[in-house]
């Protein structure tokens, strides 16, 4: 249920990013996956692609970068960093 509202966040980032610049679709997302964020990129990856369906980025190329400093104060988030849109 965590990664559940984790990738609806996202995925409501994206739409809202689609909107705002009157684009049709996304084309690449990148994230940046905190260590302690409690998912893994394959894990994310897996719920990105379920949660993309029917969404503005259903065929987006996702990058997934990892924050592996403990020091870094979004360690414990995933953050959009990131999206390109047609």
């Amino acid at each position: 249920m965590h990664e559940f509202k984790l990738i609806h966040n996202v995925m409501n980032k994206i739409d809202k990013v689609v909107r705002e610049q009157n684009a049709t679709r996304a084309v690449r997302v990148k994230v940046r996956l905190g260590e302690q964020a409690h998912i893994t990129p394959e894990h994310f990856r897996e719920h990105f692609v379920d949660a993309a369906r029917g969404r503005s980025a259903e065929t987006a190329a996702l990058e997934i970068e990892m924050i592996h400093d403990w020091s870094d104060p979004l360690v414990h988030e995933i953050v959009l960093e990131s999206l390109d849109v047609e």
